[in-house]
């Protein structure tokens, strides 16, 4: 039985690496970006404008002119304009180029405009350069502006956008099969017996990947049945890059699982990790490379093994940048038993110092799936110890942020 350290390590060294894969810019958002984005020219391109007003030359302010004659317009689009004479002003639109031989931008609130003449208010001190976003001045042409393992989000696009790309290199969808096995489990919208529950954790699983953005992922339910397992699971996984099994992993007669993969040439890497809730997960490769995950069936169980073990190595895989490791401080004293690394679900707070303070949310079992509402993540309770003071800062867990 592995640690949870162990275990982590051990996946990370068999998942193979998802190929790269061209897509449209505005198809990328949520992707892992696989290539360095360069900056196509300074940014910004040229000394910008910052506000509307007008745009003078800032020695003639400092010899006391107060008042400018409008020379022109100049909107955000248009080609550059040159200052004339330094008693002469630019009517400017916030976005376009200072024009040639203005220095300084006067905000159109701080001025009057009269006979095609504007004035600056009585008591109205200007600065050289203010209101000018310099040329160059966010990054200069050249400049590596993303790198390979960035998790593309909507200010990323503009990034990419800006820089002259209408395609980006980002990491392929692996084609992900998740398998509910259980003859107990119905589907919401059928009819119920009394001795029988409603399947969730398929839907829970797919929607863990579909909020990391593994969009390529279908479900279905399978009986526990031997021949029915191994037919079906066989044509998965020549359809799939990763299966993540839920229920029939354990020691019981109808746990099945195991032996079908093996029988289907499905090599064991690991069976069972020193850890509650999900002690009896099973990890394995197929003949052709692809992942199989199998999770215990309990739904905390379930959950908590897909956050911590499946979630983490899909995004490996793709090339995502390795996250900060984060903690959080008990609020109360915990006491749990010792010998297996507990994961313990808590709600999140701040402290006035900026600590993120974990509250715990005990379950009732790892059947318990409904205590996990409004709850942030988990803690990792190490299992040297059974008593973790308040005060004690762990590693911390979130659902959303593998």
């Amino acid at each position: 039985m592995l640690t949870v350290t162990q275990a982590a390590r051990a996946i990370a060294e068999s998942m193979p690496a998802f190929a790269a894969e061209t897509v449209k810019v505005d198809a990328a958002c949520g992707r892992i970006l696989q290539q360095a984005v360069v900056a196509e020219r300074n940014q910004p391109p040229f000394d910008r404008v910052m506000m509307d007003g007008i745009a003078i030359n800032f020695d003639a302010c400092k010899r006391g002119t107060r008042k400018f004659l409008i020379q022109g317009t100049q909107q955000a689009g248009d080609p550059v304009q040159e200052l004339h004479d330094g008693g002469n002003c630019i009517e400017i639109m916030t976005g376009a180029v200072l024009p040639s031989g203005a220095d300084c931008v006067i905000p159109v609130e701080h001025i009057s405009i009269a006979n095609q003449r504007a004035t600056l208010e009585e008591d109205y001190s200007a600065r050289r350069r203010q209101f000018v976003h310099p040329q160059g001045s966010d990054h200069r042409q050249g400049h590596t502006v993303l790198g390979p393992g960035a998790v593309l989000s909507p200010m990323d696009i503009a990034i990419i956008a800006s820089s002259g790309l209408d395609e980006v290199k980002v990491s392929r969808l692996p084609a992900v099969s998740v398998i509910s096995t259980g003859n107990e489990l119905v589907p919401p919208g059928q009819p119920i017996e009394p001795h029988q529950v409603r399947l969730s954790n398929g839907p829970a699983l797919v929607a863990m990947l579909t909020q990391q953005g593994f969009a390529d992922t279908a479900h279905e339910h399978l009986a526990d049945d031997p021949g029915i397992l191994e037919s079906r699971l066989a044509t998965l996984l020549c359809a799939s890059d990763v299966l993540i099994l839920s229920g029939g992993v354990s020691m019981g007669k109808a746990d099945y699982v195991p032996q079908v993969l093996a029988n289907l040439g499905v090599a064991v890497v690991f069976h069972k990790i020193s850890q509650r809730p999900g002690k009896p997960m099973w990890f394995g490769m197929g003949p052709a490379g692809q992942t199989v995950f199998a999770l215990p069936g309990n739904p905390v169980s379930t959950l908590v093994c897909c956050r911590q073990y499946v979630l983490p190595a899909l995004l490996n895989a793709s090339g995502r940048e390795l996250p900060r490791r984060e903690y959080a401080v008990l609020s109360e004293d915990v006491t749990v038993d010792a010998d297996l690394t507990c994961f313990l679900p808590v709600r999140l707070s701040y402290a006035e110092d900026g600590r993120v303070i974990a509250t715990a949310v005990p379950t009732n079992t790892s059947g318990d799936f409904t205590a996990l509402h409004g709850t942030d993540g988990y803690v990792e309770l190490a299992s040297e110890a059974s008593e973790f003071p308040a005060g004690s800062t762990l590693p911390l867990h979130r659902w959303d942020n593998p």
